[in-house]
């Protein structure tokens, strides 16, 4: 599990990792001091897990969490015990207070592996339950009293949005609870590309690549636009065959 630690005191963030190093199937990816930070090295570094402080000078931990809904699952680690409600309001695996025990802190990554594997299997057993065989380019949605199928071929973008993925398909936004990751690696053959952490567009269907500011998008065919992040610019200049323009 890849994990990304958020404190703004140095000595805290070094405990943990040292803690960290003892547990097996654990990698700390990264570091962070704050909120803002936090935000950048998660869109780089991509980490299953945070460890996150709340008591932090400019974006805190608790305000992150409740602003930004599609964060990986988060631990809070902390000194003060009055957040624990609203920590487990945004889904939160476990709340640590400082300081942290080793066992403890075991205990909270191990629940987390376990989280992590039932939302895996869960969506795999839902999958498997409604997709006959060889329908790889079928994209399943439920809702009450009706299970859908559309075909991806038919599909420009999908995008996250908090624990569900969403597309326009019969003129409305629909919802699958196939992960963003999981229909990267389905669609690929189709011509998808991840261009956003939360964005996975048909290559064949953009029409223009933008710049605004600094930030990057890509405009389909349908009108819809999807942003791209600067880590992942060069693969999509490259699948768009722009791999030798400028940035």
């Amino acid at each position: 599990m890849r994990v990304l630690i958020v404190d703004d005191e140095e000595p805290a963030r070094s405990r943990l990792r040292r803690m960290l190093e003892a547990v097996a199937g654990v990698e700390v990816v990264g570091e962070a001091g704050d909120g803002h930070e936090a935000l950048r090295q998660v869109e780089v570094l991509q980490p299953e897990l945070l460890l996150l402080d709340i008591r932090m000078p400019g974006l805190d931990g608790l305000t992150l969490a409740q602003r930004y809904t599609d964060l990986p699952p988060l631990i809070f680690v902390t000194a003060y015990d009055e957040h624990a409600v609203q920590a487990f309001e945004v889904n939160a695996v476990d709340y640590l207070l400082k300081p942290v025990r080793p066992e403890r802190l075991a205990a909270a990554m191990e629940r987390a592996r376990q989280r992590q594997l039932a939302t895996r299997e869960s969506v795999s057993r839902a999958l498997e339950a409604v997709r006959p065989a060889g329908a790889s380019t079928r994209v399943v949605t439920s809702t009450p009293g009706a299970i859908r199928f559309f075909d991806a071929r038919d599909i420009t973008r999908f995008w996250a949005a908090d624990k569900y993925t969403l597309f326009q398909a019969d003129g409305a936004e629909q919802v699958t609870e196939e992960s963003l990751s999981a229909l990267e690696e389905r669609l690929r053959g189709l011509g998808f590309l991840r261009v956003h952490r939360g964005e996975l567009v048909h290559m064949g269907s953009i029409k223009a690549l933008r710049t605004v500011e600094g930030s990057f998008a890509v405009e389909l065919r349908d009108g819809q636009v999807a942003r791209v992040s600067r880590r992942l610019l060069s693969a999509v200049k490259e699948g768009l065959g722009l791999s030798g323009a400028p940035g």
